[in-house]
């Protein structure tokens, strides 16, 4: 019988992020919220993140230097889950998450790329008037990812 467990991951990462702080806040969260790596596109800001709690040594950090070297190294059957603010994006409140995925989030000043857009399996979105701080976005994802579980 084949274990659920192992059959599902999933990873989070910013796109073109603003500051480390950003990063240093999401890493300790996905460590909490039971992400199995994080992940970068884009330099905008040192590689050095602000980690309280050394996650670096916990959970693997991947860096690409643009969106397509982050899609060409895609994992074997992920998804990609774009958030963004959009029309086209689903609420997180009826989102169904993906047993292998990538989430990915944009900076708060300019959001994902078009190409990130287009890119995505799909995209989802969360009842906010504005967009939110990235490590904050984040964050919510995962949690709602941890009571909402993955189906099949």
């Amino acid at each position: 019988m084949i274990d659920n467990f192992h059959n599902e991951f999933f990873g989070i990462g910013i796109q073109n992020g603003k500051t480390p702080e950003n990063l240093g806040v999401l890493w300790r969260s996905a460590q909490n919220l039971g992400a199995s790596f994080i992940f970068t596109i884009g330099n905008r800001y040192a590689k050095q993140a602000c980690d309280t709690h050394n996650a670096v040594k916990s959970m693997p950090y991947y860096h690409y230097d643009d969106f397509e070297e982050f899609y060409n190294h895609l994992p074997k059957g992920a998804r990609i889950v774009g958030v963004e603010l959009t029309d086209e994006a689903q609420d997180l409140e009826t989102f169904h998450h993906p047993r292998r995925c990538v989430y990915l989030l944009g900076a708060e000043d300019h959001g994902l790329t078009r190409q990130a857009i287009e890119k995505s399996h799909m995209l989802v979105k969360f009842k906010s008037e504005f967009s939110l701080n990235v490590a904050v976005a984040g964050s919510i994802i995962m949690y709602d990812r941890g009571i909402n579980k993955p189906r099949s």
